[in-house]
């Protein structure tokens, strides 16, 4: 929200300097982002006149014009690129030395094509005034050369930008801010009445409003004989000065009540309308050429204006072009409406329309205003243009449902933890257009019109609280006790944290992704239920909570590879949505390679490249659930996953078929067509939240970490099974020989070929033992050899390859 400090001193008496001002803005909520001087930026820019435009001698496109700066000064040499550089045209010079804000940078004398310039004429845009940078300014005949540019255009007038949060719609115009400025004592606040316009005749054109939840309030007039020119100049400097473009008076003065009042309007030129006017849902399929120039295609959820013709204007958005005012505009019809907040921020997201009418009625405006605000429009447009007005047409409720909330002044202390008397609370209030009544310890309190955010006790408190000041609010310290402190982390983010640790360790970036997905893309990772169907989706085409965290993850690495990136390793550790209920929530842990991209890094290097591979995503799935606390021993790798993944080159990490950890593969070829991804990759999902809890009652055995004193052995050993045998079936007999001196069983090789017989593999294992009272001798080493020989073959039906 942008305004100037003469447009604030219209609506506040005060004398307060604008530091002073900005100041006392950020300490009551509305937070000062910049407060620029315009004078002192452009102070050294003049007006001058160009005598003379003489065609460059070595460039078709530029221009050797004599300047006169003013003051009896010679005439001064530029060369200059504009295409309206011509002699008699008065604009804005800027000498050596000055600093030029549009181009961030200081002009010096300089050569351009073998022609000596000293100096420069200005575009508004190179000012920073405007983007208009089509050439250079064009001033009034008369303006006065050699003046100061800024002094002369009336740029001398602070500018503040504020940062408004989303609740306070009613600072959406200059009026609501200096309230409350001069409820915090920096001013007087002017508030003269709004008189109403006496009709002269019935306004010809009804109003047929078909869904009142749509729109609340609807008020309509038409005035007749209006000359519709530019507007006058303290107009357009109103608007100029906060970056608007003055377009004639009907439309300014429309732009003008956004601002000044947060009250947005539109108007219709009355002769392009056909019939009445009906405030109605948009037909599927319906078009709007709207004012800026593009047409849009609707559908049943929007609310639309419309006559015999068809749309007129997207309500509460943005007109039409087809109804619009121009010069030959002699009768306007001015409308003031109430539109429901939430389909206004639904159609604008669906169309992309930024517009400062949506911004203000998403918020929501204040009802009380509407007719008030359209006698105050119907005043300015008779003073400006002219005209005759009719009577009001009115339809729906003018006034907003009335708010009385009982408030306890003792909710101050206990909220705030500071005491404000009774006479400040009234006084504060009373200045923010509160009525209180009563004298007790609960008082009621009527909360005005445009304070459509708030609604209870602690809303009021912060109300009094920011004006009296936060920095009055004391610093009082938690009560610790001499309890032993608990653990700040949750089990669950401790998991989260140390999977991402892991994965950073493996050589892999971490990615924060949308929680919305595409419809499809759920619908391939077995999402895209209803109850998971966004009501009011941020964008048209992220319109799902993700099952799962790999297609945001697929898009990012795609992102990556359109750019030249091909070798990426990026993770993710999130919430995922199986469904609306709590217990269907959960945190994932998942990543996505491509590539050259495995543990020992990205891309080429010296001991070898390889690309990434399913092992990899195993590789990685496993070293998050060790740092995670996952009980290792107990896991059980098979083969397959989800249909996402490569049925032949994928895997599922379970605790047992009814508790699914993770999976982890190759993404599947459809998967990656439908997604527009470039593969192959490979990717893993685990999901932290299955994870059992770590025992905690203490246990006989030692604990895992404790270092041993003596040497461990490892012996290798060589099965021929048949070929169905699973790798995870061999390591698990082996562990059952001894579970006390067997810490580690491994898979080193799995071999079919020569040697072997047809439907038979050989798998290796390695298997170490680690003694914890003495050195083993051979004779003990042998007979655990022994056993793991005999688990195996019992289990399996493996036996020792020769």
């Amino acid at each position: 929200m942008k305004f100037t400090l003469s447009w604030l001193k219209d609506h506040l008496d005060t004398d307060e300097p604008v530091e002073k001002l900005a100041e006392k803005l950020t300490m009551i909520g509305l937070e000062v982002e910049q407060l620029e001087d315009k004078a002192k930026l452009l102070a050294p820019f003049t007006i001058a006149q160009v005598i003379s435009a003489e065609q460059h001698p070595n460039a078709d496109r530029l221009r050797v014009c004599m300047v006169d700066t003013g003051n009896g000064a010679a005439p001064v040499q530029v060369v200059c690129g504009a295409p309206n550089a011509r002699a008699g045209l008065v604009s804005v010079f800027s000498a050596p030395g000055t600093f030029i804000p549009g181009k961030n940078i200081t002009l010096s004398v300089g050569t351009i094509r073998g022609v000596e310039s000293r100096g420069m004429l200005c575009s508004a845009a190179e000012l920073q005034i405007s983007e208009d940078h089509d050439g250079i300014m064009e001033l009034p005949a008369d303006a006065p050369i050699g003046k100061p540019y800024a002094e002369w255009a009336g740029l001398g007038d602070p500018l503040f930008e504020i940062n408004l949060t989303p609740n306070r719609q009613d600072c959406t115009g200059v009026h609501g801010i200096a309230r409350d400025l001069a409820a915090a004592d920096m001013g007087r606040l002017k508030e003269p009445a709004i008189k109403p316009v006496k009709g002269e005749f019935p306004c010809p054109v009804t109003v047929t409003v078909e869904d009142e939840k749509l729109c609340p309030g609807f008020a309509l007039r038409l005035v007749r004989g209006v000359k519709n020119g530019p507007s006058p100049k303290w107009l357009q400097q109103r608007l100029t000065s906060i970056g608007l473009r003055p377009i004639n008076a009907l439309v300014d003065i429309t732009n003008f009540m956004t601002y000044d009042r947060a009250r947005p309007l539109h108007v219709f030129d009355a002769k392009k309308v056909r019939g009445n006017l009906v405030v109605r849902h948009a037909r599927d399929g319906e078009t709007l050429l709207a004012l800026d120039g593009r047409t849009y295609t609707l559908d049943s959820t929007m609310c639309v204006i419309a006559d015999d013709h068809g749309v007129e204007s997207l309500a509460g958005i943005m007109g039409g072009e087809a109804s619009g005012c121009d010069e030959n505009t002699t009768d306007v019809l001015i409308e003031s409406a109430l539109w429901n907040e939430i389909n206004i921020a639904q159609t604008g997201r669906k169309l992309g329309i930024n517009s400062d009418a949506r911004y203000r009625f998403e918020r929501g405006v204040d009802p009380a205003f509407m007719v008030p605000g359209l006698e105050m429009a119907t005043k300015l447009v008779m003073e400006l243009c002219g005209g005759a007005p009719s009577e009001n047409v009115v339809v729906g409720n003018p006034f907003g449902d009335e708010r009385v909330i009982d408030f306890p002044l003792s909710e101050v202390k206990r909220l705030a933890g500071i005491e404000v008397p009774l006479v400040e609370i009234k006084r504060i209030l009373g200045h923010l257009g509160f009525m209180l009544a009563g004298t007790g310890t609960v008082v009621k309190v009527a909360v005005p019109s445009w304070r459509t955010d708030v609604h209870g006790k602690a809303d009021i408190v912060e109300e009094i609280v920011r004006l009296v000041g936060v920095d009055k609010v004391p610093m009082t310290p938690f009560e610790r006790g001499d309890a032993p402190r608990k653990p700040v982390l949750t089990p669950i983010q401790l998991r989260t944290r140390r999977a991402k640790r892991a994965l950073a360790a493996r050589g892999m970036v971490e990615a924060v992704t949308w929680s919305f997905i595409t419809k499809q893309a759920a619908e391939l990772f077995g999402g895209g239920k209803p109850e998971l169907v966004l009501a009011n989706p941020i964008a048209a085409d992220l319109t799902d909570m993700r099952p799962s965290l790999l297609p945001g993850l697929i898009a990012t690495v795609q992102a990556n590879i359109d750019r030249g990136f091909s070798d990426a390793a990026i993770f993710e550790v999130g919430q995922i949505f199986k469904g609306d209920r709590p217990e269907d929530q959960l945190i994932a842990a998942s990543g996505v390679r491509h590539g050259i991209a495995t543990a020992k890094g990205l891309g080429r290097h010296w001991t070898g490249s390889q690309a990434a591979s399913a092992f990899d995503a195993k590789a990685d799935a496993l070293a998050v659930l060790a740092a995670a606390g996952a009980p290792m021993a107990s896991l059980q790798i098979v083969a397959g996953g989800p249909s996402w993944l490569h049925p032949g080159r994928s895997g599922t990490i379970q605790m047992g078929p009814q508790n699914v950890l993770g999976t982890f593969g190759e993404i599947h070829p459809r998967v990656l067509e439908t997604l527009r991804a470039d593969g192959p990759l490979v990717a893993f999902e685990v999901i932290l939240d299955r994870i059992p809890a770590a025992k905690q009652k203490p246990t006989r055995a030692k604990p895992a970490l404790e270092l041993s004193a003596f040497q461990p052995v490892s012996r290798d050993f060589a099965f021929i099974v048949e070929r169905e045998v699973k790798a995870g079936d061999i390591v698990r007999a082996a562990q059952a020989a001894d579970k006390k001196l067997i810490t580690d069983v491994s898979v080193f090789d799995v071999y079919e070929g020569k040697g072997i017989e047809d439907g038979k593999k050989s798998i290796a294992i390695a298997v170490t033992l680690q003694p914890r009272d003495k050195t083993m001798t051979d004779e003990e080493i042998d007979a655990i050899a022994a056993k793991v020989t005999a688990e195996v073959g019992k289990k399996t039906g493996g036996v020792l390859r020769g």
